[in-house]
C-alpha cells in the first residue's frame, strides 16, 4: 500500500525548535515525528512512502539515508522551489499513486494509536472518493457533515467563518480533522490548475458533486504534536503506549 507524509511545512507553532531543524525532525523521547510515523505506517502494511519537504529538506533527506529508508521504498517530493500547502503538496505527489489504488494521506505532527487498516478497509466500503479521520473533540475548527455522513461544509469557531459546500441532510455534526485521510487516485482529476492550494479548500470544493466521509477514532489517542505545548504531553503518553 502506499502513503504520502506531509513534513514540508515551516513549523512556525513550534518555533524556536524549528529555528535549526525541520518539524519532522522534532523528537519524542529520542525518535523523531518523522520516524514514528513511518513505522506505524509500516506496521499497517504501508511499504511505499512519498514525504514532501520544504523546511531543511536536507536534513530530512539525510535522515532517511542514514536510516536506509526504514527497509521500504521511500521518494521524495521535493517542494524546496515553492511550499505547495497541504492540497499542492498532496498534488505534486500524484505521479508516484499509480497503481489505481487508495491511498493515505498523514501529517507528520500527529501522534495517534488508532487502526489505520480499519480506516483503510472502511474507505474500500463508502463508496467515497475520499475518507477523514475525525474526532468528536473541542478544537477551533470543524468540518461539517450530515446525517448521510456526507461532507457539507467547514467552520472556524473562533472567527465565526463558515462554509456550506452542499445542502445538508439533516443536522450537521462537528467534527475536528485529524490530519489523516485517504482517497482514490481519482480524486487527481478533480484538482484546480494553481500550484499551490489548501487541501481543506479542495475538498469543500468538489464536495458538492462527490462523496467524501468520515471515520470516527473518536475513542482513541490523538495529539497536534505541531504544537509546543503538547510535545511535554506526548512524551509521558510515548512512554506509557508505544
Amino acid at each position: 500500500m502506499r502513503a504520502l507524509i506531509l513534513a514540508a511545512g515551516l513549523g512556525t507553532r513550534l518555533q524556536p525548535i524549528t529555528n535549526l531543524k525541520p518539524k519532522a525532525l522534532v523528537e519524542i523521547n529520542g525518535i523523531t515525528l518523522l520516524e514514528f510515523t513511518i513505522r506505524r505506517l509500516i506496521k499497517s502494511g504501508f511499504d511505499h512512502i512519498i514525504i514532501n519537504v520544504h523546511h531543511f529538506a536536507d536534513q530530512i533527506i539525510n535522515f532517511l539515508n542514514e536510516k536506509n529508508n526504514f527497509g521500504i521504498e521511500i521518494e521524495i517530493s521535493d517542494e524546496r522551489d515553492l511550499l505547495l500547502d497541504t492540497g499542492g503538496g498532496f498534488k505534486k505527489a500524484s505521479w508516484f499513486f499509480d497503481d489505481g489504488k487508495p491511498f493515505l494521506i498523514h501529517n507528520v505532527d500527529i501522534l495517534s494509536d488508532f487502526d489505520i487498516t480499519q480506516l483503510h478497509d472502511f474507505h474500500l466500503n463508502s463508496n467515497s472518493i475520499a475518507t477523514l479521520a475525525v474526532q468528536e473533540r473541542k478544537s477551533s475548527r470543524y468540518f461539517l457533515f450530515d446525517e448521510d455522513k456526507y461532507l457539507c461544509g467547514w467552520e472556524n469557531v473562533k472567527t465565526n467563518k463558515r462554509k456550506i459546500a452542499r445542502q445538508p441532510k439533516g443536522k450537521l455534526a462537528q467534527l475536528a480533522f485529524s490530519g489523516i485521510h485517504i482517497a482514490n487516485p481519482s480524486i487527481f482529476k478533480l484538482m484546480p490548475p494553481e500550484k499551490v492550494f489548501s487541501i481543506v479548500d479542495f475538498y469543500l470544493s468538489i464536495a458538492s458533486q462527490n462523496r467524501i466521509s468520515y471515520f470516527d477514532h473518536s475513542n482513541s489517542l490523538f495529539i497536534d504534536l505541531g504544537k509546543t505545548e503538547n510535545l511535554t504531553e506526548a512524551e509521558k503518553i510515548f512512554n506509557k503506549n508505544f
